[in-house]
């Protein structure tokens, strides 16, 4: 049996993973990164980036079939678009090699150890590690456990045969006729949106009585009148019951309390991801958890000295920029940085149809905060660069504090969006007021000019509404 030492030793090389190793090297500290499957995680490899490319297949395909049906308003007309989804499918896994080969080289240079295999505690300070060439002892004096989120399975819908999660459904080879979507969430809306548009009939499920239920119906509006538009059918306060007797589809509990089948070629499963721990034998351990989840501090640190935890498995926001950010932190605490999580807020992003970007806290947030806002909305309608490119639905909103015009929050929704999510997390980061904002130069024509424009509004004095 192999026998490793190391200073730094993290189990899980997603994005809070590989970025703790990465900054550790550079800091020079002797570090061994663990990893069960494939380097960058669930998010460069099942998750955020290969549901981007599909998203962006699907736009594609959308945009051809409404030049070819004479929908456009410009008049540009084309032929009728075919899709090979394999080929789609290729191109995706293509993006995602790349960035795991980039992810493998940046740690190289980083002079990281790299062991794939899957990791158990057998202490606070040793894990082994069983690998294709044999069993690994690795005893760190730091270990952070990174090791992300897996997707829920429901018990009576298990995954396999027609039933997939958002893993199986960007590996699919041929288009399913009709979806069905259980869980109005985001990531259920971002790959239904999808299929929907690459021609597959889509009924959505969701449990409770709106979609997309963390984010206000003003935001989430422009949405469902898209989905509406494309064919989409939406259940809301619908429960799933479990697979009809034949297997071509799925019972459910409609609003008004009677049962309903809805055919369906396959049955996508999006109710939300749970900690990837059960292979980590953490009953070797004393950690404090928040249910499933493991407890952390302001630090990132366990109630285990030396251990601490970064990413999904502490529990929401499950966002890969938060993980990365605790990695970095926590790679500079272990290096003497006296650092701690000091976040003022964490952008989150639905690439729905349109895309939604929510940073800092909401109206009703706010007001439950105990404070007395100013609020400035800007409409899409009346941007230039939105009405000649984007699509005119949606808008930009700010939530400011009344005393002294402090930003509180930002949000979005509109087609493109999600590149605004920078600014408005970087306004908040600083601590930007309105006329902090309202007094930025915002280049013309763009669709930042509405978050000029929705600060404008806010200090009373909207230029273009």
């Amino acid at each position: 049996m192999t026998e490793i030492t190391c200073k730094l030793l993290v189990i899980g090389a997603g994005p809070g993973g590989y970025v703790c190793a990465i900054r550790a090297g550079q800091l020079g500290i002797d570090t061994v990164i663990v990893e069960s499957t494939k380097l960058g995680g669930t998010c460069l490899n099942v998750g955020c980036i290969p549901s981007k490319a599909m998203i962006h297949v699907a736009e594609e395909f959308e945009k051809a079939a409404h030049a070819a049906a004479g929908k456009t308003p410009f008049g540009l007309t084309a032929a009728e678009p075919k899709l090979d989804l394999k080929q789609a499918v290729a191109w995706k896994d293509g993006i995602v090699q790349r960035l795991n080969n980039g992810v493998a080289a940046l740690l190289r240079k980083a002079k990281v150890k790299i062991v794939h295999g899957q990791a158990r505690f057998r202490d606070g300070k040793t894990v082994a590690v069983e690998t294709e060439t044999g069993p690994k002892v690795i005893k760190a004096e730091t270990i952070v456990i990174a090791t992300g989120s897996v997707p829920v399975e429901l018990p009576f819908l298990p995954f396999g045969g027609n039933v997939i999660s958002s893993t199986g459904a960007l590996a699919l080879s041929e288009l399913p006729k009709r979806l069905v979507v259980v869980g109005g969430g985001y990531i259920g809306l971002e790959l239904g949106t999808a299929f929907a548009k690459l021609g597959a009939k889509v009924t959505v499920v969701e449990a409770q009585d709106k979609i997309l239920p963390l984010y206000d119906a003003e935001l989430t509006a422009p949405v469902a009148k898209s989905l509406s538009a494309l064919g989409v059918e939406v259940l809301t306060s619908a429960k799933a019951l479990g697979p009809t007797a034949k297997g071509d589809g799925l019972r459910i509990e409609t609003a008004d309390g009677k049962e309903r089948e809805l055919q369906a070629d396959k049955i996508l499963v999006t109710v939300g991801r749970a900690p990837a721990t059960a292979k980590l034998g953490l009953d070797e351990l004393v950690l404090d958890m928040d249910g499933r989840f493991i407890r952390i501090g302001e630090r990132c640190e366990t109630s285990m000295r030396g251990i601490y935890a970064i990413g999904d498995v502490t529990g929401e926001p499950m966002l890969a920029h938060r993980a990365m950010a605790q990695g970095e932190m926590v790679a500079e605490i272990v290096a003497g940085e006296p650092r701690i999580w000091d976040k003022t807020c964490i952008p989150a992003i639905c690439f729905t149809d349109p895309e939604i970007v929510s940073a800092g806290l909401s109206p009703v947030e706010a007001k439950a905060a105990g404070f007395e806002t100013k609020l400035g909305q800007f409409p899409f309608q009346a941007n230039g660069r939105a009405m000649t490119r984007h699509g005119e639905a949606g808008f930009v909103r700010v939530v400011a504090r009344a005393d002294n015009h402090l930003v509180l929050g930002i949000q979005a929704v509109g087609q493109g969006v999600s590149e605004l999510s920078a600014a408005f997390g970087l306004a908040i980061e600083m601590g930007a007021r309105l006329e902090d904002i309202a007094g930025t130069i915002h280049a013309h024509p763009t669709l930042g000019e509405a978050f000029q424009e929705s600060a404008l509004k806010a200090l009373g004095h909207a230029l273009h509404i």
